[in-house]
C-alpha cells in the first residue's frame, strides 16, 4: 500500500495550510463569546475554492478526489482555529451540496450549486425537531401536496448555518404512518412566505457556527423546489448523513495535529522542579497518547477517503471514522489543556476553546452511541 502523496496533492495541502495562516484568522475571545460568524472568512473560503472543491467543475466546483479534500480539509484545520467556521463549511457542503449535486435535476443544479460554491448562498439541513433528534424518521414537519406545489408545516431545532442561511434543505412527511416511504425532501429558500428562523442558539462550543430554530407555517413551496423523487427524502437524507459522517471531521485531524505542536513545545520548554516538564512521565506519555490518536484517526479518515473514491461500499466505517475521531478529538483536546495546566484552562491560549468544540463532535450527525449502534447492525447483521 502507497502512502505518499502524489507532488500534486502535497504541495496544494500546503497552499491550503498556508491560505489559512494567512487569510482565516482565529475568532478573538469576544468573538467566540458573542457568536460572531465569519462571513468575510466564508467568501475568503469559497475565492480560494473550498466550498466546491469535491464537486463536478460543470457548476464551478473543483473535481477533487476525496483524498485530496480531506489533506486540503485537514490543512485547513492546522492553519484555521476557528473551529466554528470549519464545522459551518463541512455542513454546508456535505448535508446541502452533497444533496442537491447527487440528487437534483439539472435545472436545480444549474440554479443552487453555483451560488453554494462561490460564496454568494449558504447552505443549512433541516431534519432534527424537538420530539424526534436520533430518532430521524420519527418526524412530525408535514409535507401536503397542492395542484403547484407544497404547502409545510412543522419545526426544525438545532439547524446549523440556520441564522445566516440563503437555502434550507428541509424534510417533511407527507403520511406519518407509512414511516421513512413517505419522507420528502425540499429546498426552501430564505425569503419563502411561512419560513421564520427563532432566536440564535447560545451553545457550549462552536460557538462561531450560527445555529437557530427553523418554523414552517403554511409555507409554500413550488414544485420545482422538490429534491428527488416523491417520498425519496429518506435516500437523500442517508447519502447526506453518510457522507457528512465520513468527511465532517477531516478538519479536526489539523486541530489534534496543531495542538500536538503545541503540547511538544510547550512540555520541552516549561520547566518545573529544575527540568523540562517532558521530563516526567505523565506528561510524556499524555503527549505519546495524542500522537498515537491522531495517526490512528488519521489513518482511518483516510482510508476511507480512498474507499469512498474507489465506488466501495463504507456504511460501516463511515460510523467508525465518525466514532473514533470524535473520541479522539474529545480525549487529545482535554489532554491538551491539562498539560498546559492553569494556562490551558485560559480562554486566551485557545486550547480550552478547543476541547468545548470537541465536546459537540460527539453529538452532531449522530452521536457517538449512535455510530456505535450502526456498526453494530453492520458488523452483527441484528
Amino acid at each position: 500500500m502507497d502512502f505518499d502523496w502524489s507532488e500534486d496533492q502535497a504541495a496544494f495541502a500546503e497552499v491550503v495550510h498556508r491560505f489559512a495562516e494567512r487569510e482565516l484568522a482565529g475568532p478573538t475571545t469576544a468573538d467566540d463569546t458573542d457568536g460572531v460568524f465569519d462571513r468575510e472568512a466564508w467568501k475568503r473560503c469559497a475565492a480560494f475554492g473550498i466550498q466546491g472543491l469535491p464537486f463536478d467543475r460543470e457548476h464551478g466546483g473543483g473535481g477533487a478526489d476525496l483524498l485530496t479534500v480531506v489533506a486540503a480539509m485537514e490543512a485547513l484545520g492546522r492553519g484555521c482555529s476557528d473551529n466554528g467556521l470549519l464545522f459551518s463549511l463541512n455542513a454546508h457542503m456535505w448535508a446541502v451540496e452533497h444533496p442537491i449535486a447527487r440528487f437534483g435535476t439539472p435545472e436545480q443544479r444549474e440554479r443552487w450549486l453555483p451560488g453554494l460554491f462561490d460564496g454568494s448562498l449558504i447552505g443549512a439541513h433541516g431534519m432534527s425537531e424537538p420530539g424526534s433528534g436520533s430518532d430521524a424518521f420519527s418526524l412530525t414537519t408535514s409535507a401536503a401536496a397542492t395542484d403547484d406545489g407544497w404547502v409545510l408545516n412543522g419545526s426544525k431545532i438545532f439547524v446549523s448555518n440556520a441564522p445566516v442561511a440563503d437555502l434550507f434543505l428541509v424534510f417533511a412527511t407527507t403520511d406519518r404512518t407509512k414511516g421513512f416511504g413517505a419522507v420528502n425532501a425540499f429546498v426552501v429558500e430564505r425569503d419563502t412566505p411561512g419560513l421564520t428562523l427563532g432566536a440564535p442558539l447560545h451553545k457550549l462550543g462552536l460557538r462561531t457556527s450560527p445555529m437557530s430554530e427553523v418554523f414552517l407555517d403554511d409555507c409554500v413551496v413550488p414544485a420545482a423546489n422538490h429534491l428527488g423523487r416523491r417520498g425519496g427524502g429518506m435516500p437523500i437524507f442517508a447519502s447526506s448523513m453518510e457522507r457528512e459522517r465520513s468527511m465532517i471531521l477531516a478538519c479536526t485531524l489539523g486541530t489534534m495535529a496543531r495542538d500536538l505542536d503545541r503540547c511538544i513545545e510547550h512540555a520541552r520548554s516549561r520547566t518545573q522542579f529544575g527540568q523540562p516538564i517532558g521530563k516526567f512521565q505523565a506528561v510524556s506519555h499524555r503527549v505519546v497518547e495524542m500522537k498515537l490518536r491522531l495517526e490512528t484517526a488519521r489513518l482511518l479518515m483516510y482510508r476511507l477517503a480512498w474507499m469512498i473514491d474507489n465506488g466501495r461500499s463504507v456504511a460501516l466505517e463511515s460510523s467508525l471514522v465518525k466514532l473514533h475521531l470524535s473520541e479522539c478529538f474529545v480525549a487529545s483536546s482535554l489532554d491538551a489543556v491539562r498539560l498546559f495546566g492553569g494556562y490551558g484552562y485560559m480562554e486566551e491560549y485557545g486550547l480550552s476553546r478547543d476541547l468545548r468544540d470537541a465536546v459537540g463532535s460527539a453529538l452532531y450527525s449522530g452521536t457517538s452511541d449512535i455510530q456505535r449502534n450502526l456498526a453494530a447492525r453492520h458488523l452483527l447483521g441484528l
